[in-house]
């Protein structure tokens, strides 16, 4: 695996803080989309998005900004892009105060970015995908990997037959409170299709390691939360699948910290060996990691930099 490509999102940001970046890849060519303001958390913090046209980037333009019913200012958070097989580009995102108190949000656009719809806000208990794409498993059927931490970290899978309109109930993948068994606290879950009907969610935790479930009928009921061997400090990952069917993840090796990041590759999605170290600075931010492959067999990677823009690789995966 090598680095074809290095570039910031924004060489000079009008932002004093950045994170949780996504992209989609459109025939127009790329999207891109995260929250920036003063500070997470803080109100003035707004979903920015840009384009990469012509072997670069537009200036971010600040897209969405959250308000309360009372129309008060609040913070966005975790935006995903994803363009279905439909043709339909959609963009989740969060907005509240705070993770717990958080609601989720959805805008759609059908120029391929350029122009959106006005968003409206998801059903009560419904967040979209919280950090990683959905896994789309037909034509408008989305299967998103989400989370609450209303009560506790918990991870949820939701799921929608037509593109955002309406939604089923969530399937919880984890009991919160670890006096009961699957006792994770556990959030950000990842799919993975692995073919026949098998699906497999890789979950972020607190509790130093990766945790899956596993699903053998399309995501309609799940197997018990275990821990993988795969050990991994409370931080987000991604995982993508590669042309020729093996299984990128990017990470943080270890249990502490967030100053490596890694991109390490699996054959059979249980042993993963590292392939690249993609930054490498003790004390430092690197993180909430954000994979697409493209047409092309390439893959897209953005991720937060020092919590002050967003860096994006192009990587090429070799053998």
């Amino acid at each position: 695996m090598r680095i074809l490509e290095s570039r910031f999102l924004c060489e000079d940001p009008p932002w004093r803080d950045a994170h949780a970046a996504s992209i989609a890849w459109t025939p127009d060519g790329l999207v891109a989309a995260w929250f920036a303001g003063s500070r997470e958390g803080r109100p003035d913090v707004a979903i920015w998005l840009a384009r990469f046209e012509n072997g670069r980037w537009s200036e971010p333009v600040r897209g969405f900004s959250g308000r309360d019913g009372a129309g008060r200012p609040q913070p966005c958070w975790n935006p995903v892009l994803f363009r279905s097989a439909t043709g339909w580009l959609l963009l989740f995102y969060k907005v509240g105060p705070r993770p717990r108190r958080w609601w989720g949000m959805l805008s759609v656009s059908r120029d391929e970015g350029r122009g959106w719809s006005r968003p409206r806000r998801l059903p009560d208990g419904i967040f979209g995908p919280v950090k990683n794409k959905p896994l789309e498993l037909s034509p408008g059927v989305l299967l998103c990997g989400s989370s609450s931490e209303f009560f506790g970290w918990r991870c949820q899978i939701e799921r929608t037959d037509d593109l955002g309109e309406s939604w089923r109930r969530p399937i919880v993948l984890n009991h919160p409170f670890k006096r009961f068994p699957g006792g994770f606290a556990a959030n950000q879950a990842t799919l993975l299709d692995l073919g026949g009907g098998r699906l497999r969610a890789l979950c972020r935790t607190k509790q130093g390691f990766i945790a899956e479930c596993r699903s053998a009928d399309g995501g309609w009921t799940w197997s018990r939360m275990r821990p993988t061997a795969i050990p991994h400090p409370n931080s987000a990952f991604d995982v993508e699948r590669l042309a020729d069917g093996r299984i990128l993840l990017v990470h943080h090796p270890g249990t502490e910290g967030r100053g490596t990041l890694l991109a390490s590759i699996s054959e059979d999605g249980e042993r993963f060996a590292p392939a690249l170290v993609l930054e490498d600075e003790p004390g430092q931010e690197f993180s909430y990691p954000f994979l697409l492959r493209t047409p092309d067999g390439l893959v897209h990677l953005v991720y937060s930099w020092k919590r002050r823009t967003i860096r994006h690789l192009v990587l090429e995966p070799g053998r």
